[in-house]
């Protein structure tokens, strides 16, 4: 079984990624799995503050992936697998492929102008190193460009 990993933010291209991933895995009879990132917090508050800003970030991030997830659910039957993980994004993503060698892809969305952001400028540079093929969903496809293409 094919299963395509997207990493979900609340951002239009995240959105764009999901699409053409969900698309694939019905196509293909695979699955999605939803990773969010939550940064890792680079300032020391007092430890309970500190504590709880980064449960508000986590909070945050399970209820946008899990908005996601239902969203495709609805759409294609299937729930997706989530994951959510507090860290540096380009090391969380590389450990979440160590550990799931079933992914068969990785599905990042570009956005329709300006630079790329710093995980597909990471991952396009490096992709000879990782354990699947890099999709990038180019931000000026329209869901219909984006259907035509899955």
């Amino acid at each position: 079984m094919r299963v395509y990993l997207v990493i979900m933010d609340e951002t239009e291209e995240a959105r764009a990624a999901l699409r053409f991933a969900s698309r694939r895995a019905a196509a293909s009879g695979g699955a999605v799995h939803i990773l969010a990132l939550v940064p890792q917090q680079s300032f020391n508050a007092f430890g309970g503050v500190q504590a709880t800003i980064e449960q508000e970030a986590r909070d945050r991030a399970e209820v946008m992936a899990s908005s996601a997830a239902g969203n495709l659910y609805s759409q294609s039957g299937k729930m997706p697998t989530i994951a959510v993980k507090v860290g540096e994004g380009q090391s969380i993503i590389r450990e979440y492929l160590a550990e799931h060698p079933e992914v068969a892809a990785l599905v990042l969305g570009a956005a329709s102008d300006g630079s790329p952001n710093p995980l597909i400028t990471h991952f396009s540079a490096h992709s000879g190193g990782l354990p699947c093929p890099l999709y990038i969903v180019p931000g000026s496809f329209t869901a219909e460009d984006i259907d035509r293409l899955a």
